[in-house]
Formats: C-alpha cells, sequence, structure tokens
C-alpha cells in the first residue's frame, strides 16, 4: 500500500504505548488556518467487507473529494483507521490539501475478525488527544467520529461499550474540543435484525451521537453514504466557533 504521511507528520502513542496515532505537526498548521474539525472515518475491513470492497473504498474516495472541495476543506483534517483483529492507521490527521484520490484504491485489506469497541475507543482517544495538541497551540477544534461495519464485535479485549463512554466523557471534561459528533454507521443492515439491534444497543450503551443504517451495501447506498458522511462533516465544521454541535444530519437511502 503507498506511504500517505510524510515528515511534517508526528506520531503518538497512547495506552501505555499499545497503540497510538500520527497527526500534521503543529508547525505545519500554523501556516494556514486558525480553527479545525477534525474527521475521523474508522472503516470495518473484516472479510465480510470483501462482498463490497470496492464499493466501499469509492466511497471514501467521494467522501475524500467531496470535503477537498467544500468551502471548509483548508479547515479540516482526516484521519482515516480500517480494523479488523486490530486497527491499522491508513493515515493520520492529515490536510485535505494533500489528500490524493488514487490512494484510497485499495486502502481496505478484509481479514480476521470484528474489534469494533476497540478500533472505537481508540479513535475517540487518539482525537481526544490531538484536540490537546491543538488547544495547547492556540487552535480552536471540534471533531466528528464515523464507525463503519456490516457486524458485531467479536474480538475486542479490553475495550467495552462502557470504555467508549468513558473516553467520550473525559473529553468533554478537558473542553479541548467545542464539541464532538460520533455517528455509527450500519452496512447490510437489512440482512440482519439482529444485528441492527445490537449495534443500536452499543449506540446507546457508549453515548454515541446518532446511528444510521443502510438496508444494504451496494454501489447506489454506498454513494449515499458517502454524501450523508461528507454533509455530516460540512455541517460540524460550520458549526465551529458556535459553542455546540452541528444538527444531525439524515440519511436517505
Amino acid at each position: 500500500m503507498p506511504r500517505l504521511t510524510g515528515d511534517d507528520f508526528e506520531s503518538h502513542r497512547l495506552g501505555g504505548g499499545h497503540y497510538g496515532y500520527s497527526g500534521e505537526r503543529m508547525t505545519r498548521l500554523e501556516l494556514g488556518a486558525s480553527e479545525y474539525t477534525l474527521v475521523t472515518i474508522v472503516q470495518d475491513e473484516s472479510p465480510s467487507v470483501a462482498d463490497f470492497k470496492k464499493d466501499m473504498e469509492k466511497a471514501i474516495m467521494e467522501i475524500v473529494k467531496a470535503c477537498k472541495f467544500s468551502p471548509r476543506a483548508d479547515n479540516l483534517l482526516l484521519r482515516l483507521v480500517a480494523f479488523a483483529d486490530d486497527e491499522r492507521e491508513v493515515h493520520g490527521f492529515k490536510l485535505l490539501e494533500t489528500c490524493n484520490f488514487d490512494d484510497y484504491q485499495n486502502c481496505l485489506s478484509p481479514h480476521g475478525l470484528t474489534a469494533l469497541y476497540e478500533a472505537t475507543d481508540h479513535a475517540v482517544q487518539a482525537m481526544g488527544h490531538y484536540a490537546k495538541q491543538l488547544d495547547a497551540n492556540d487552535f480552536a477544534a471540534n471533531g466528528i467520529v464515523f464507525i463503519i461495519t456490516d457486524g458485531l464485535d467479536n474480538r475486542s479485549r479490553l475495550s467495552t461499550p462502557h470504555t467508549v463512554k468513558t473516553s467520550l466523557e473525559t473529553i468533554v471534561r478537558e473542553e479541548a474540543l467545542e464539541s464532538l459528533v460520533t455517528v455509527l454507521v450500519s452496512v447490510n443492515g437489512g440482512v440482519s435484525a439482529d444485528i441492527d439491534r445490537t449495534l443500536r444497543q452499543f449506540q446507546a450503551d457508549a453515548g454515541l451521537t446518532q446511528f444510521v443504517s443502510l438496508p444494504e451495501a451496494n454501489a447506489k447506498t454506498l454513494a449515499k453514504l458517502a454524501e450523508f458522511v461528507s454533509k455530516s462533516i460540512s455541517a460540524q465544521s460550520q458549526s465551529l466557533g458556535t459553542g455546540g454541535p452541528s444538527v444531525p444530519v439524515s440519511l436517505a437511502i
């Protein structure tokens, strides 16, 4: 897979050094905007995703494309994480201007199991940690996280819905982010009512902001998902400075 980060990135370790993330160096951000919306996409790449891998990669590409050409493009930092047994950072918090559409082709590698809780928990913690770096350097920031999955957790060892909720509560207390929106997306929700029911319970137990479900995963529905995600990012970015989060966007299939 291509190297999607460069010398302008700095690595950070979390959880006693067991996991981490990367992001643009503060010195680079000082040359740009004074405020940023942090965006993290947490994408399932367990084996069941293989059937719609290319359409999902295209959807990610379309999300990046829509964000890159939005009026707030200079104020967005995007991080992409793929998860199966463990999470894998495709790239860290990256300025939209440096994102190359073609890099998202073959960015997913279906394998393993589904560590949904850990991937979500670690993504939230990483965003909170990076937000503190921004705050310390006098940048205003808010954030939005999308967790996209077509299955249930069957791998997480230490994280639970409760630990995700605790991580979210910690971010609120630290006040480095003006607001944080978290969206859980069930892909192929029409395949099993039990999966959607359990994911809805995860959303409630973890305190995630919003739950949306696609009845099936195909080129048409994933294109709609890309539109939903890009609109949600735009709305959250535009809310920066208002003191609160954006109004949730509806997913219309």
